[in-house]
């Protein structure tokens, strides 16, 4: 499974990290996350300057997509010549977006009039792009997912690693990175926020 984190300028270091480290717990099995970027290095929204792993174009071919949040979203929304090189397809590709990176998918044409989750910031935008927005931290519609709020990262990272490998992988990842003394309860609060949204195979697996 290769898996495009987009990550741009002003980006929010909590989306891109997290979501990329709980992925790369199923490295052994063949699965990698990669930082995709427009353009050879990004800044983050505090002044973290990295370098990306995959270009843009990265995300057409990778099996699984996410999509983080930064200050800077709004203008990527409206730069149509940055849009077209982020080319998408639901039928064969997981695709996660998480805050002001789902107001990103609706520019897309990725939600349409499915109800969606993003942060409180980034709510009117989302709104004002025709998109019902639910007070919830995560939701799926087939193969596209959304959530709201930076830690809500986990959930993403849940929901694709049980959709590409098994409810018993993704709650072995989550029991990796959750606190110690909380791990039980972690796994248990991440796993009844996905499941919900899961095929019956991905459930069993």
């Amino acid at each position: 499974m290769q898996i495009a984190v987009l990550t741009f300028d002003g980006f929010n270091e909590l989306d891109s990290f997290i979501a990329s480290a709980i992925l790369n717990r199923l490295r052994d099995k063949g699965w990698q996350a990669h930082i995709t970027t427009p353009t050879p290095e990004v800044t983050s929204m505090n002044g973290v300057v990295v370098q990306g792993q995959k270009p843009l174009e990265f995300a057409t071919d990778a099996d699984a997509v996410l999509i983080g949040s930064g200050i800077r979203t709004r203008e990527i929304a409206e730069d149509p010549n940055l849009l077209s090189r982020i080319q998408l397809d639901p039928k064969r590709q997981l695709i996660g977006a998480q805050c002001s990176g789902t107001l990103l998918l609706a520019k897309l044409g990725l939600i349409g009039d499915l109800p969606a989750c993003t942060d409180l910031t980034t709510k009117p935008w989302v709104i004002d792009a025709g998109v019902t927005v639910l007070d919830a931290p995560f939701i799926a519609h087939g193969n596209v997912a959304t959530a709201g709020g930076c830690l809500a990262s986990q959930y993403l990272a849940a929901w694709l690693i049980a959709r590409g490998a098994g409810l018993a992988d993704a709650e072995a990842a989550m029991h990796y990175v959750a606190p110690v003394g909380e791990k039980e309860t972690y796994v248990q609060r991440a796993i009844s926020v996905v499941k919900p949204y899961l095929p019956v195979s991905a459930e069993t697996a």
